[in-house]
Order: structure tokens, then sequence, then C-alpha cells
């Protein structure tokens, strides 16, 4: 039995949100309650991807109250306002920007009543964190973030705020220039495999995935994101085929259709490269889709440099592999 490895890369970029000019807008309501906690109703859906995480992150961060305080209301058509679907990677970017205006507009109703509590005419020297409004270089000079919603509440105030944000994209003119998407993200992966030549099984047996995400704003939830982009690439590389039969899909279950396990990944090492994007909430993009691209041409790239063999169909499952590895061998006799 003869094992090889190899090592491989790719890079990739890729346009942030729906592209060519196509609508790309996202409105969220963001209220600050009379105890000092706070809703946000987005319809972003999360579909494990984590944007409620994120988007609670803003609002806590704008406001200046803890992660806990904080609740979202998300993809209830009777009770959010629309934020486009969870796709092209824009949730973290469009609706991310659209909860945070819509936090700081309720945060600057709320400052007013602080302002008046703390005897200052103009909220410009406020600042709100850790649950306290305070008067900059003036610390002690401070008033709860629930004293002042009370405030608010008694006056009969809703401390709401609306936010709308809209990708600044436009469509291709007629000589195919514009900026069809914006922003973009950028990636590159490196793939080490081991190659059973006697069976054409391929084994990856690393992946270094490091990925542009402007800024993260939950490391964790960005680390998880590539992950599990790295195993979609990972099936798209080795496994995921459907096999169609005169118009009819041949293998419609999971007996025949793979998908990668536990057991089938590999070491993967995330690099979070931090290049702030001007447009962003706090130079956030996205990085769900991204994480993705590279993960298959870096595996195919390293089947090369392993064995030698350019697989130009995917998956390269064991058959391809051998016969990709046959040929080959048959060149070379065919040449001597």
């Amino acid at each position: 039995m003869a094992k090889k490895r190899g090592t491989g890369m790719a890079c990739i970029f890729y346009g942030i949100g729906y592209g060519n000019g196509f609508p790309d807008v996202s409105t969220a309501l963001v209220e600050i309650h009379e105890d000092g906690s706070v809703t946000v109703r987005t319809g972003a859906a999360d579909c494990g991807q984590g944007s409620s995480t994120i988007m609670a992150q803003i609002a806590a961060e704008e406001i200046g109250v803890a992660l806990d305080r904080v609740t979202v209301v998300a993809a209830d058509t009777d009770a959010t306002p629309d934020a486009g679907t969870t796709a092209a990677t824009r949730q973290t970017y469009v609706s991310g920007n659209a909860v945070r205006l819509a936090s700081r507009q309720a945060a600057d109703k709320l400052l007013q009543f602080a302002a008046r509590e703390l005897g200052v005419n103009t909220i410009m020297g406020l600042k709100a964190a850790d649950g306290y409004i305070s008067v900059l270089g003036y610390p002690e000079k401070r008033i709860s973030i629930e004293r002042a919603a009370a405030q608010a509440w008694l006056a009969g105030v809703r401390l709401v705020g609306e936010g709308t944000f809209t990708a600044h994209t436009t469509r291709l003119d007629e000589n195919g220039q514009g900026a069809p998407y914006w922003p973009y993200a950028f990636g590159v992966q490196v793939a080490e495999v081991e190659v059973d030549t006697d069976t054409g099984e391929v084994k990856v047996l690393k992946i270094i995935a490091a990925h542009d995400v402007g800024r993260a704003i939950n490391r964790g939830a960005v680390e998880g994101q590539i992950a599990g982009g790295v195993a979609m690439g990972l099936g798209l590389a080795l496994m995921e085929e459907v096999v169609l039969d005169e118009g009819r899909i041949y293998n419609p279950n999971l007996h025949g259709y793979l998908i990668p396990t536990t057991m089938d990944m590999p070491e993967v090492e995330p690099i979070i490269i931090e290049d702030p994007e001007p447009t962003g909430p706090y130079g956030a993009k996205g990085v769900g889709e991204p994480a993705t691209l590279p993960t298959a041409p870096a595996i195919l790239n390293a089947i090369y440099n392993a064995v030698g063999v350019r697989l130009t169909e995917l998956p390269a499952t064991p058959e391809r592999v051998l016969k990709a590895l046959k040929a080959k061998e048959g060149q070379h006799e065919h040449s001597h």
C-alpha cells in the first residue's frame, strides 16, 4: 500500500450581497424598555450561523447594556421589518448596519433624558457603557440606563429607533464597468492530503483557512463559520454528487448521497484576518460562503502535488483518482 502526501493552496475573492445593483436593503427596529432592557426586531433569519447573536452584540454595544439585557425577535413577518434573505453572506453586513443605526437612534433618545438628569445641555459629551450613562471626563457624574429609561417611560416617550441600510452597489454598464458588489471578502486555504495510490482514497489531514472578515464581532462565531465552510467544501471535494438517470435523481437519500461527518473532518486551523471594512458595522463583513469556496480547489491542488494528476471533475472519488492514476501510468508507459 503506497500512500503519498501533498499540499495545495487556493485563493478566492467573493462579492458580498445580492450584487449587480439589485436592491440590497435591511430595516431593523430597536426599543429600549422602561427597565433598561432592549428588544431588537429584525427580519434576518438565523439558521445556525449566529446572526441573532451578532445583532444582540451590536445593540448592546451601541446602547451600553449587557448582552443578557438584549432580546432579539428574528424573522417573524408579523413583528419584524424586512431584512431580505439570509443568503449571499449579507446579514452581518446589511442587517448589522441596520441594527446599529436603529440602536443609535434609540440610544440618542435615551441620552436626551439622561442629559436632563445630569444637568448638561447636550448629549455630545455623554457616554453609555456597562449599564450607565456618564459625562465624559467626569465618570462619577452618571445615571443608570435603567433610571433614564424609566424617566422616558414616565414622560410617555417610547425609546424606539428604526434603521435602514442599503448596500451601495450599481449595475454594470454596457462596458461591463460598475460596482456590482460592496464589499468583497478575501480568503486563502492550504490543504494537506494523503492519497492511497492503491485504492484512490484521499484523506484530508489538515486545512489552514485564512479569511479577511473585516472585523470579527464574535471570534467564536467566525471560527465556527470557517470550520463549517470547510466541512461543506470537503463534501464538495470528495463526496457530494447528485447522480441523474434520465432526469431522475439516482441517489435521493443519505445512503447514496454522502456528506462529511465529524469522523471525516480534518484538523482545521482558522486564521482570522481583520482589515476593517469602512462601510461595515464596526468594520465587519461576512464570512459564511467565502469559507467554503477555497476548500475544494485547495484539496485538488494537494492531490496533484501528492501524485501528479489533475482532476477536472468533482467529487474526487477513489474511482476517479484511480482512473487518473492509471491514465498517467499509461501515458508514462507509452512515452517509453
